[in-house]
Order: C-alpha cells, then sequence, then structure tokens
C-alpha cells in the first residue's frame, strides 16, 4: 500500500508541474500577441486613418477572445491613439 501513496504522489506533482508549464506557455503566448498587435506593420499602410482602424479591431477581437483583459485593452488602445 505504501508504494501506490508514493505513486499518487508522484502523480499530483507531475500534473501539477504539467499545469504550471502550460500556464507558462500561455502568458508567453499572450505577451507575444500582445507585441504583435502594436508592433509597426511590415508593408506601408494605405493611409495612417485606415491602419489605425485595423489595429483597433485587431486588438477588439484580441480582447473579444478573451487574449486581452480591460485593462490591457485600454492600455494598448490608448497607446495605438497617441502615436507611442
Amino acid at each position: 500500500m505504501v508504494g501506490r501513496r508514493g505513486m499518487g504522489v508522484v502523480g499530483v506533482a507531475a500534473t501539477a508541474k504539467v499545469v504550471s508549464n502550460r500556464t507558462q506557455a500561455q502568458a508567453e503566448q499572450k505577451a507575444a500577441q500582445q507585441e504583435a498587435v502594436v508592433a509597426p506593420p511590415a508593408t506601408a499602410p494605405a493611409s495612417a486613418g485606415e491602419d489605425m482602424i485595423a489595429q483597433l479591431e485587431k486588438l477588439a477581437g484580441l480582447k473579444a477572445a478573451g487574449v486581452l483583459s480591460e485593462e490591457e485593452f485600454t492600455a494598448a488602445k490608448a497607446k495605438l491613439i497617441s502615436g507611442s
């Protein structure tokens, strides 16, 4: 019986590590997506206004998908509008 209980503890520890790694990977993916949103476009936009609208729509889509919180969305939108 002792062996079985010991295996359960190892299983719990392994599961906790997998969950921790998954959470870290999700956080890294979210950060990469946020950087991609505020990065300048690779090609010249047709006009600055159209580009800003496209980026605002992209931000709104990320917020709707749950990638950005309300606070992150508001901060990214303000940064985009201010041109910083």
